[in-house]
């Protein structure tokens, strides 16, 4: 009878081992981790790098856009083009898919990266083919080149991909967080930007 009663117990234990490894396999094998909550998901920035100023550059309406039309609020930035068929499409989903966790309020702004061939109308064509929600920033490739330089960003070019990375910027306009292509979801986008309006 204690024999049963020993053979029993190691094949409770055995069987609840196995459970909780299943269980473990299962949360380390998901597509998209969740945010952990305790800190940031992407990359922290250096201390003190601000966001480049601009002012009078273009959005895909054509109208007039500046940063200062941002200062105080989180404002997630990304780099595209809109002939790209490739990075551009999935990075402006995600990052129109974390805008839609934080119910629509948070600026999103497309740095063109292909300043000669972006115009207000290949943006919003862009915009309406992919069904995302970015605020374009278009103009002389003089003045977006500031922009490059100021996030260390690889513009496209006919020999080299552009760089594919967002960057959210906090309420004070310091760069904050770095996510590159690899590391992008919406959940982990919208994580820390909720992080950064805390600050």
């Amino acid at each position: 009878m204690a024999m049963t009663r020993r053979r029993l117990l190691a094949l409770v234990l055995t069987a609840t081992i196995a459970l909780g490894a299943i269980v473990a396999l299962a949360i380390a094998s998901r597509d998209e981790p969740a945010p952990s909550g305790r800190g940031f998901e992407g990359s922290l920035m250096p201390a003190g790098v601000r966001a480049p100023d601009f002012r009078d550059l273009t959005d895909q309406d054509g109208r007039s856009i500046s940063w200062s039309r941002f200062r105080g609020e989180a404002v997630i930035v990304t780099f595209l083009y809109s002939h790209c068929e490739e990075t551009c499409p999935v990075e402006a989903k995600i990052v129109t898919q974390a805008r839609q966790r934080l119910g629509g309020r948070v600026p999103a702004l497309a740095i063109s990266v292909d300043p000669r061939h972006d115009t207000p109308a290949s943006a919003r064509a862009f915009n309406a083919k992919q069904d995302v929600d970015v605020t374009w920033v278009l103009g002389p490739e003089k003045e977006i080149q500031k922009l490059w330089r100021g996030y260390a960003i690889q513009p496209q070019t006919t020999e080299v991909e552009h760089q594919a990375r967002v960057v959210l910027v906090d309420r004070q306009g310091l760069q904050r967080v770095g996510f590159p292509y690899g590391q992008l979801t919406p959940d982990r986008i919208a994580h820390d930007i909720r992080l950064l309006q805390r600050l």
